[in-house]
């Protein structure tokens, strides 16, 4: 199954994500398929951004949105 998730980068204590399409077995920061976009939740206001229109293909080809990426999208 494929999952659109968020892979984490950046400092200890200093988080940014990435979403990121990978199989659901592979690791959090393991093998990833595609990257869709970036979320930084420490900046002010929060900085969001993706590809809508691939996000929209791989939902369309039967990829799961995980709760974390779900809330993220539903604010953009």
């Amino acid at each position: 199954m494929v999952k659109i998730r968020l892979s984490r980068t950046g400092k200890r204590n200093a988080p940014s994500y990435r979403i990121v399409v990978a199989d659901s077995r592979a690791k959090r920061n393991g093998k990833i398929i595609e990257k869709l976009g970036f979320y930084d939740p420490k900046t002010k206001p929060i900085t969001v951004k993706f590809d809508r229109k691939r996000l929209d293909y791989w939902l369309s080809q039967g990829a799961q949105l995980t709760e974390g990426v779900k809330k993220i999208i539903k604010k953009d």
